[in-house]
């Protein structure tokens, strides 16, 4: 689904925290359609990178633009640009973080019901589609410590795309997963992919970004390598 267009850009991203420098000048563009792996070792940035681009982090120097919205480095994020990239930018973290009081239902139906004004009924009709699309509707009433790594993965995903985001980004997504549920994972990622969906993945798994990415870039010390 890759058509060469750039859906995502990010373009002389530099980011320090005190006086350590995380992100020294990265720059990728990514095509829409795309399933792109960042890899690298440990503290070499891949995470923050992902933590940029989903707001949630601030950086000093550069620019990301996700489907014509703009993050400028050294400029406070304003509401009206945050709700625009909550609707462009989907993310899962690597420990998942679903809220352990709520049913996996409950979690998918938090963000368009409280952030975006999507009536509760609507809500809960998207998050039964998503949750059925990735095989986990019979754990819709369950609570996050019912659910094994696999099923909290998938209740995450659903949330991250309950807004229907053209952009996920995924921390480690592989890290729990034995073998059977690495390779239903990626072909659950090539499912989105081919709906036109962008992936951005952080992972020290080469096999499995060799099997399903179509694209890796490599971080040593905050720079592309």
């Amino acid at each position: 689904m890759t058509n060469g267009a750039a859906l995502m850009r990010i373009d002389g991203l530099c980011l320090e925290r005190g006086r350590r420098e995380i992100l020294k000048g990265v720059s990728v563009d990514i095509a829409r359609g795309d399933l792109v792996a960042l890899m690298g070792p440990s503290g070499s940035g891949k995470t923050t990178i992902l933590r940029a681009i989903a707001g949630l982090e601030p950086f000093q120097r550069g620019r990301i633009v996700i489907d014509g919205v703009t993050l400028a480095g050294g400029t406070a994020l304003q509401p009206a640009t945050l709700r625009e990239l909550r609707r462009k930018v989907g993310m899962v973290f690597q420990f998942h973080c679903l809220f352990e009081h709520l049913s996996a239902i409950a979690n998918v139906c938090l963000a368009p019901v409280h952030a975006h004004g999507v009536s509760p009924s609507d809500a809960k009709r998207r998050a039964m589609e998503l949750l059925t699309a990735f095989g986990v509707d019979h754990r819709a009433d369950a609570l996050p410590r019912q659910l094994s790594g696999g099923e909290a993965q998938r209740v995450a995903i659903a949330r991250a795309l309950a807004v229907d985001p053209p952009v996920l980004l995924m921390d480690e997504p592989t890290a729990s997963l034995d073998p059977e549920r690495r390779a239903e994972l990626g072909a659950l990622l090539a499912q989105l992919r081919q709906q036109g969906r962008t992936l951005l993945i952080s992972t020290h798994d080469d096999d499995f970004a060799s099997d399903f990415t179509t694209r890796i870039v490599r971080l040593r010390e905050g720079v592309i390598t």
